[in-house]
């Protein structure tokens, strides 16, 4: 039977094996410092004005021609290490191309202006940054889409500035280029007033024997500045295989924007035609090819019958080559010199 002493020893190397097991193994070194993230977590967007908690999703500032208009943009870093940002103003911004802020401004962007063009924010702060909007005297009335962009390491973030000129509005839309390519209708629309128009679209189809197709006005996914074109397309899925139509498009915006534009379209199955005339086309040849040898048989029948190419006319001698039989004409033509 095991001693006690042998029990206590066999315990005491267990409790020090899990002691070993529980010990980092870079316990004497220094700890890590944990990757600063504040340059991938910074955010922009409009100020809060006090401690409120509800953010507003766009600037929206309205004035008469020849007013100045402040707001402030709010760029809050809630990382460990202080984060550098540029701003800048734009006509837009597009997440894809970053805007067009600074000198590519040629709009409402150019009248925006910052109050530093870079700023740095420390660990877990909130830095608010004025900004101006200068509307020039002369500027006609309407909506001007702006923004504020913001850049910050390898990140863009652009804040929409919704401006309205004060003055009167006039809303007008135009649909144009109607074309219709196989199963889509092509069309292009263009604002021609000084207000940002949600437009609507209604489209109708008649053929020959009757309407092809009839969509009610429904209000499209776009948003258009003033004097901005926008191509867009309309799927026919449905479109016929063989008829003749008039594709009639209208467009209509809130304040009495409206516009119609038409187009024909002839739809003819290509494929099924281009294969019957090819076969139209091979039968064709095959005919006249036919007809030919026909031809050519009976004109070699009608040469053999008749002898052609070794006869001459009647009452007249033939006479044979040299080497050949002599003819019965030349018989005679000779005994008759002998006799005389």
């Amino acid at each position: 039977m095991p001693s006690p002493t042998g029990h206590a020893a066999r315990l005491a190397l267990a409790v020090l094996l899990c002691a070993l097991a529980m010990t980092p193994a870079d316990a004497g070194a220094a700890p890590r410092t944990p990757p600063h993230t504040g340059a991938a977590s910074w955010t922009a967007q409009p100020a809060v004005s006090g401690s409120g908690t509800g953010g507003r999703p766009y600037f929206y500032l309205e004035g008469p021609p020849g007013t100045v208009l402040q707001d402030r943009i709010s760029v809050t870093n809630p990382g460990r290490s202080p984060v550098t940002v540029r701003l800048s103003g734009a006509d837009r911004y597009d997440a894809r191309s970053g805007g067009s802020g600074g000198r590519g401004a040629t709009g409402a962007g150019r009248w925006l202006r910052t109050a530093a063009a870079e700023v740095t924010v420390p660990a877990r702060t909130r830095a608010d940054v004025p900004f101006t909007v200068t509307v020039p005297a002369g500027a006609t009335p309407g909506d001007r889409p702006a923004a504020i962009v913001v850049r910050g390491g390898d990140r863009t973030v652009g804040v929409p500035v919704r401006l309205r000129v004060g003055g009167p509005t006039l809303a007008a839309l135009t649909v144009e280029d109607v074309t219709v390519s196989g199963r889509t209708i092509h069309y292009t629309l263009v604002n021609r007033g000084n207000a940002v128009l949600a437009p609507r679209l209604a489209v109708r189809a008649d053929g020959v024997f009757g309407t092809l197709l009839r969509r009610g006005a429904r209000t499209l996914p776009v948003e258009l500045r003033p004097g901005q074109r926008l191509r867009l397309t309309e799927p026919w899925r449905d479109a016929p295989a063989l008829d003749s139509a008039t594709v009639r498009l209208r467009v209509m915006a809130e304040g009495g924007a409206h516009g119609e534009a038409t187009a024909r379209a002839v739809f003819v199955p290509w494929a099924p035609l281009t294969a019957g005339a090819l076969l139209v086309l091979a039968g064709a040849g095959a005919g006249t090819y036919a007809y030919r040898r026909r031809r050519a048989r009976r004109q070699q029948r009608g040469d053999a019958g008749t002898g052609t190419g070794t006869g001459t006319d009647a009452g007249e001698p033939s006479v044979r080559p040299p080497g050949g039989r002599q003819h019965s004409g030349s018989r005679h033509l000779a005994k008759a010199g002998a006799e005389s």
